[in-house]
């Protein structure tokens, strides 16, 4: 009776997990009992803060995802600790007082003394069994196989197993209770041997797997190596483009140094020339006016008389001198002051900014939305004429003067060289005024709306006439005394808007493309600036205007071009204009007194 008690307490204390006696046993909530080791092994399986549990499935929630925290199964662990140290006891000796056991026979599940071992040894059969020293089950180098006793009849081993109930079970309760087509009964050696089967191909497949999740494991380093190879090419790109950039912005900012050095010195240069010329004049006067009055005695011999006169006169000429000018080093100075630093606030470009040198004057026109022509006046003013009716002027200074012809809706306006007006109005009639606007009776037979559509004009050197057409699209020339077109110009291949006379040649610009051609319509130089649009002006100094416009930033440039359309230089960069309301028309023209005026439908802007 007490080998079954203990045969029962020994089988009690074996993990269901690892089989092995527990270590650190924890209770889950359904009551169960394990090594905290093969709850830990569970968890993080399940990789929650959860376990379920293996024998009834039930789940317990695993505090702060520690198996530590769950509670100990005090009286399990206790009563192992008491087994340690007590020793296994021979489970075959017949005396009260037995010794300790010295080897387990796996065969007979019975743990031997050395003497019972001897004995034991004798018998036939035993040649056979496995033995095992105690030593080694201690060690836990090797784990034995226990024979289940009966609950029901507990001199009998569980010799059989039953797949239906999932239990083992002896031969008398097979045959009482685990009879009929329901159980499935073989012998439990038999159940081992299948079980271990069942646990070396799950040990297969689990390796097979293993292989070829390490395989995946690899697959992922490699295309983790290669985004890391990807990663340090981007870095290394990016470093480099920094490194050029900071490159590119290090040269651009010596250049603007250098640009703004440049101007502000000619300036600088200009004033220190001023200054030493008046600081020049003032040693003269002040040395020639000390050598006077600080003589004390009056000259009467004839050379120091002279010698007095002399500087008298010296004096008196240093008097007649004008007074200093200060609109002199008044304008060099506003040369200089006009330079300053745009910054680039476009995020789409390296540049960070540039050097302007812009004055500039804008003014709103009376008529917002009208402008259809710009033109100099012989008098140094800038007339603005508009198709809704009338022609503004304005001085220099941008200040608007008054309206004339207000009844007369404009296309084009020009001058001929006694100060006649040439008018050309919204039905492509031309009209001929006088300096003091009235209209003369002369007529030009112009080609109407509705053959020639909208039109333009020029005035050139000689007197003559030029009237573009869009809609013919052609070019007719008239002179001041009216009556027909004396030239036809044939525009073969474009379609003039704007016209400019040029020395003989004509300035004809549309949209993006400005062309400068002779008197048979023939091109000679071309300029061209995809995406935006030109307009050309003939400057003081007989050069080419060519006012560049990208119309949905608001950005204006100007620039000096030769009779070949070559560039020289630029005057205003990518200044910023009001965009207009509507409209997509502008006009460009210069001064007599240098200074460029720019206009569009609804502003005049004036750049010194």
């Amino acid at each position: 009776m007490a080998d079954t008690l203990k045969n029962v307490i020994s089988q009690s204390t074996e993990c269901p997990v690892c089989l092995s006696t527990f270590t650190d046993p924890k209770i889950l909530s359904c009551s169960h009992t394990f090594c905290k080791t093969c709850l830990d092994n569970l968890l993080e399986c399940h990789g929650n803060h959860q376990i379920r549990c293996p024998v009834c499935r039930a789940v317990t929630q695993v505090p702060d995802h520690d198996v530590s925290k769950l509670q100990v199964n005090l009286a399990l662990k206790n009563l192992i600790e008491d087994m340690k140290y007590h020793p296994q006891i021979c489970m075959s000796c017949k005396y009260d007082d037995k010794s300790s056991a010295a080897v387990y026979c796996q065969d007979c599940g019975k743990y031997l003394c050395t003497t019972c071992l001897n004995a034991h040894s004798q018998w036939g059969d035993f040649i056979d069994h496995e033995v095992i020293a105690m030593s080694e089950i201690s060690s836990g180098k090797v784990t034995i196989r226990r024979y289940r006793k009966c609950r029901k009849h507990q001199r009998e081993d569980e010799e059989c197993f039953c797949s239906n109930c999932r239990r083992f079970t002896c031969f008398r309760c097979v045959v009482m209770a685990h009879t009929g087509g329901e159980h499935q009964v073989m012998e439990a050696a038999a159940y081992e041997n299948i079980h271990r089967e069942s646990i070396e191909d799950i040990k297969s497949k689990v390796d097979e797997k293993e292989t070829y999740f390490k395989k995946y494991l690899n697959f992922i380093d490699e295309q983790r190596k290669l985004v890391a190879n990807a990663k340090k090419g981007c870095i290394d790109d990016i470093n480099k483009a920094y490194d050029d950039a900071v490159r590119q912005m290090t040269e651009r900012r010596d250049t603007l140094l250098g640009e703004v050095t440049e101007m502000t010195e000619r300036v600088e240069k200009e004033l220190e020339e001023m200054k030493t010329s008046a600081q020049k004049y003032i040693n003269q006067l002040t040395t020639i006016a000390d050598m006077v009055t600080n003589r004390t005695n009056i000259p009467f011999d004839m050379d120091t008389l002279a010698a007095h006169d002399t500087l008298c006169d010296e004096i008196q000429e240093a008097f007649d001198q004008e007074d200093p000018d200060y609109e002199k080093p008044r304008k060099s100075s506003k040369k200089g002051k006009s330079v300053g630093f745009e910054r680039n606030v476009r995020k789409d470009e390296l540049d960070f900014g540039k050097i302007v040198n812009v004055v500039a004057k804008d003014v709103a026109l009376p008529t917002k939305d009208s402008m259809n022509v710009m033109v100099s006046t012989p008098d140094g003013r800038m007339a603005v004429g508009c198709v809704k009716g009338g022609i503004n002027i304005f001085f220099p200074d941008a200040k608007f003067q008054q309206t004339v012809l207000k009844d007369v809706k404009i296309y084009g306006v020009g001058f001929l060289s006694d100060g006649r007006w040439i008018v050309i109005d919204y039905e492509d009639d031309i009209t001929l005024y006088t300096p003091e606007y009235v209209k003369l009776n002369v007529m030009f037979e112009s080609l109407g709306v509705d053959e020639g559509g909208i039109s333009n004009l020029t005035v050139g050197g000689d007197d003559l006439i030029y009237v573009s057409y869009r809609k013919a699209p052609k070019i007719l020339v008239f002179s001041a005394a009216g009556g027909q077109a004396v030239r036809e110009i044939p525009c073969t291949g474009y379609t003039p808007e704007q016209i400019t006379s040029y020395h003989g040649f004509l300035l004809v610009n549309i949209v993006d493309t400005l062309r400068l051609i002779d008197n048979e319509g023939v091109v000679q130089h071309t300029l061209t600036k995809p995406g935006s649009s030109i307009y050309a002006a003939v400057s003081q100094g007989n050069l080419i205007l060519v006012a560049t416009v990208k119309h949905d930033e608001g950005l204006v440039s100007i620039d000096e071009y030769n009779n070949k359309l070559t560039h020289i230089r630029n005057l205003v960069n990518e200044y910023k204009i009001e965009k207009p309301h509507k409209r997509n028309w502008y006009y460009l023209q210069q001064y007599r007194s240098g200074d460029i005026a720019f206009c569009t439908p609804d502003r005049l802007y004036i750049f010194h």
